[in-house]
């Protein structure tokens, strides 16, 4: 069983979910229940994983006002949810009402930039010259130290700068993984999950790589296999 390797839910129900769990067996422990997924089914999704013993990643990004996302926290800490982001552009107040929700068995991840966005598309979002897109990465990763989470979400491209930056026994997720000469689809700073390890990352977040193979268990091993080769 491997619980480094996150297998992301992209699926718009929770029967197509639970099918794609049963087709990658027992070997996966890790799941992530992104956007689609939860509003499409909400919590009972992420309780019929944990009943199937799984580790739930709830990514969903909550970015709101302090309070709010406060509550939200709160309540999937009590979902039994083993990760949950938060968007460190909320802002430091937010990530901080973030952290003193989170019960000790939740660690709280500050999405930094995300892996669709290069330094184009930062450029637009924020008005100004961006050179660097890891730099933005790790302005972001010092904001959610010092708000006192346990985790951050960054591209494998700025995963050893942001381990630097959040420290040792910190989580390091890094979403973007791909097999060597994959297509990168929508994702602008990809990697394999073997660099990805290499430069610090805690866990990795596969995707279509595995859930679009016509063998999804064969996917995941091939992952795995490539994660391993990093030790």
């Amino acid at each position: 069983m491997n619980e480094r390797v996150i297998v992301a839910l992209d699926t718009r129900s929770a029967p197509n979910a639970l099918e794609l769990v049963d087709r990658i067996g027992a070997r996966c422990s890790f799941y992530k229940v992104g956007l689609e997924l939860y509003t499409a089914e909400g919590p009972a999704v992420v309780q019929s994983l944990r009943d199937l013993g799984k580790n739930v990643f709830l990514d969903v990004k909550l970015h709101d006002i302090p309070n709010t996302v406060a509550g939200a926290t709160a309540r999937a800490g009590e979902m039994g949810v083993t990760f949950l982001t938060v968007h460190a552009m909320g802002g430091l107040d937010m990530l901080r009402a973030a952290s003193a929700a989170a019960p000790p068995s939740l660690t709280l991840l500050g999405v930094t930039v995300l892996t669709s966005l290069d330094e184009a598309g930062l450029e637009a979002l924020f008005g100004r010259r961006v050179e660097d897109a890891g730099g933005e990465a790790d302005r972001l990763a010092c904001m959610v130290r010092q708000a006192g989470l346990r985790g951050a979400v960054c591209s494998a491209a700025e995963a050893a700068r942001v381990r630097r930056t959040m420290g040792p026994g910190s989580s390091i997720v890094t979403p973007g993984i791909r097999l060597a000469g994959e297509a990168v689809h929508d994702q602008r700073r990809v990697r394999t999950a073997a660099q990805a390890f290499r430069d610090g990352a805690t866990h990795v977040v596969v995707g279509r790589s595995v859930t679009a193979a016509r063998d999804p268990a064969a996917a995941f091993a091939r992952i795995v296999t490539d994660a391993e080769s990093a030790r």
